[in-house]
């Protein structure tokens, strides 16, 4: 007992873990590198910047201005922490007036990336080229043709974070993300010229003039509908000694989406209680769900802001922040009561000689629905299992009949999903199994998994859905493993890992499987631990394929580490791993490239698909597992193939009406 009442040392961390750390919490996805560098080449008076992507960010992200440039003997640390040219005492911190000041955007981007610098100063004959790795200067600058500023290349985001890769989001949408980040920034600079420009693209998907104004770029940027309807106005504070200019839209127009650049001391940051003063105002004259486009550029003496309080600096804090937030709130609520007057409102004209429509002509139009065929299904209502068992929670606190609290899935198709992974399969049998899939899907049975309302559980195979006006009963087993298997192939060389801790020894695992009645072990067979050691041996052997394809970790000393993680929320029941381990060895074809890929991912799917039905806790929470991770997950993922025998419709309204109606 005294063993466990121990300290754990405490060791000091190495300097790469402490630098990649960081960087981390900086640079979190290509946008915050493009925002780091934005805010440089602004520092350094450049009157153009010019950005090339490819692959959103993550392979590609180059960012060239004609600025001031990098002097060559600056060169050797400037990818170094905290080495910056606009601050060298902690009190400049109170008058700091540029973008940058702590000196850890280039040294973070080396910690995760491959960079490299090209700059030329006006006074130097020539530039200079520089690699940075961890923040160390790679070799001597190497002499190189050029104009004046610089050319920072970022090269494979994230080649040493794999995690974190996996994590963003599709190319398309991070692209979007920078698109962003630079349309806000050639709105606040309209002196600067900005290009966006995906690699290989003849256009630029973004293009600002120089010496523009921010209406016009708004024009450009945002569409006309936007800046026909802007107004622009200023406000300067004596009290709280601070300025603000802004360019709102009138009430006219409206969005679904709320569009707020906000700037405080040429800062882009975020700011919570502004965002809901203004969209507070806008809620009177606005249809409801819809916003407007606001731009504001805040001015603070410098001794009023503290901007090092967030690592991506998109967070300040400044005094007086209720009483300037209420200032600006009464300006924009005095400008919009003004504006009131220009409001344009639409009506439909009848055209000549046609007749009048009276009101029962109206209602006639209205398609009656018969009650035998309205469709009764809401998510707060009770569901079976509230009249089959009381109400008990599992171990992790989630009730068996909470359908509220169950998370939502998105509505997003399974190619999305597929999509968006940061590794592409071009394997030619993992395609045509996805082909396969596709192919054999029964477009019926999916339109009705789609829409399906989940209505109970009847017993560890079966349970109960409704579709519009009928009531089926469906084998859940067979739409896991079918659904399991479908998340291995599109998951495919991207599979999120369940870690295991401590990780499980292989061969007590393998050891135990055998003495399951499942394995089939008899006396007339080898001995259990010989035939444990070599199952072992051959999954040893293949290891690599299963941690570089499916996630699944075998170290070297033959410890189990991590499995394959296929859902949200779901966790394969632990009883049944040490049979499914035993079939990989025994059941999956190592030898061909297709028939390997195939079994492996049916063996995997009927372990996922198994549920501890044990009485107690354990079957509680696998009713809940059914009901808020596997059916939306069927929802949202299953393409299910033509499984007739495994579906069964047992009645439907129309029919219950018939039959009550005799009553």
């Amino acid at each position: 007992m005294a063993e466990y009442l121990q300290p754990g040392v405490i060791r000091k961390l190495d300097e790469v873990v402490v630098n990649r750390i960081a960087a981390g919490e900086i640079i979190q996805r290509p946008a915050n590198a493009l925002k780091e560098l934005l805010e440089n080449s602004l520092d350094a008076q450049s009157t153009h910047i010019q950005v090339q992507v490819k692959a959103g960010g993550l392979k590609l992200l180059q960012i060239q201005d004609n600025g001031t440039g990098i002097r060559r003997e600056d060169l050797a640390i400037v990818c170094e922490r905290f080495t910056t040219s606009k601050l060298t005492r902690f009190e400049d911190l109170s008058q700091i007036a540029t973008f940058g000041f702590r000196g850890e955007a280039l040294a973070s981007i080396s910690h995760v990336a491959h960079l490299s610098i090209q700059t030329k100063t006006a006074k130097e004959k020539c530039g200079y080229k520089a690699t940075y790795a961890d923040g160390k200067l790679q070799g001597q600058p190497k002499p190189c043709a050029g104009n004046q500023g610089t050319i920072i290349c970022i090269e494979d985001l994230f080649y040493n974070m794999p995690q974190r890769r996996q994590a963003l989001r599709s190319p398309a949408e991070e692209f979007q993300r920078l698109s962003e980040v630079l349309a806000r920034y050639a709105v606040h600079n309209p002196r600067v010229g900005f290009t966006l420009r995906k690699q290989g693209d003849a256009q630029p998907a973004l293009r600002t003039p120089v010496a523009s104004s921010r209406s016009e770029n708004i024009r450009i940027i945002y569409g006309a509908a936007i800046s026909k309807e802007l107004l622009e106005f200023s406000h300067r504070d004596e009290v709280y000694k601070f300025e603000a200019e802004c360019l709102i839209t009138q009430v006219n127009y409206s969005a679904k989406k709320c569009q707020m650049l906000l700037f405080i001391n040429q800062r882009l940051v975020e700011s919570t209680a502004l965002r809901t003063s203004v969209d507070s105002i806008y809620a009177t004259y606005l249809p409801r769900g819809h916003h407007p486009f606001v731009y504001m550029s805040l001015t603070l003496p410098p001794q009023n802001l503290d901007v090092n309080v967030h690592p991506t600096k998109h967070e300040v804090h400044f005094l007086y922040q209720e009483e300037i937030v209420d200032s600006i709130k009464q300006q924009v609520e005095a400008r919009l009561l003004g504006s009131n007057a220009t409001r344009t409102f639409y009506k439909q004209l009848r055209l000549p000689g046609a007749p009048d429509l009276d009101e029962t002509q109206l209602a006639d139009k209205t398609q009656r629905i018969y009650p035998k065929e309205m469709v009764r299904t809401d998510s707060t209502e009770q569901k079976l299992d509230k009249f089959l068992a009381p109400l008990v929670k599992s171990d992790s606190g989630v009730s068996s009949s909470s359908s509220q609290e169950a998370s939502r899935l998105p509505e997003e198709s399974f190619r999305v999903t597929a999509a968006k992974k940061s590794r592409e399969v071009r394997l030619s049998s993992v395609l045509d199994m996805r082909k396969r899939v596709e192919r054999q899907c029964s477009v019926q049975l999916r339109s009705t998994l789609k829409n399906l309302v989940y209505v109970g559980c009847v017993d560890e195979r079966r349970a109960l859905f409704q579709h519009e006006t009928r009531l089926y009963m469906c084998n859940t087993r067979s739409f896991s493993e079918e659904l399991f298997y479908q998340r291995m192939i599109y998951e495919f060389q991207n599979c999120s890992e369940i870690t295991i801790c401590p990780p499980l020894p292989l061969k007590e695992l393998l050891i135990l499987s055998l003495e399951s009645r499942a394995a089939g072990w008899t006396p007339e067979d080898e001995d259990k631990a010989e035939l444990a050691d070599g199952a072992a041996d051959i999954l040893l052997k293949k290891a690599p394929i299963m941690r570089e394809y499916f996630g699944l970790r075998i170290s070297e000393d033959g410890m189990l580490e991590s499995l394959p993680s296929l859902l949200h929320q779901h966790r394969p029941c632990v009883a049944h791993l040490p049979v499914y381990l035993l079939r990989l060895a025994t059941e999956v074809d190592w030898e061909q490239e297709t028939r390997c890929f195939e079994t492996f991912c049916r063996e995997t799917a009927r372990f996922y698909a198994q549920l501890d039905w044990r009485e107690g806790a354990t079957a509680v929470f696998s009713r809940w597992t059914m009901e808020h991770v596997l059916f939306p997950a069927f929802k949202k993922y299953l393409l299910p193939p033509r499984i007739k025998d495994q579906i069964y419709e047992l009645t439907n309204l129309p029919t219950l009406y018939k039959v009550f109606e005799r009553c």
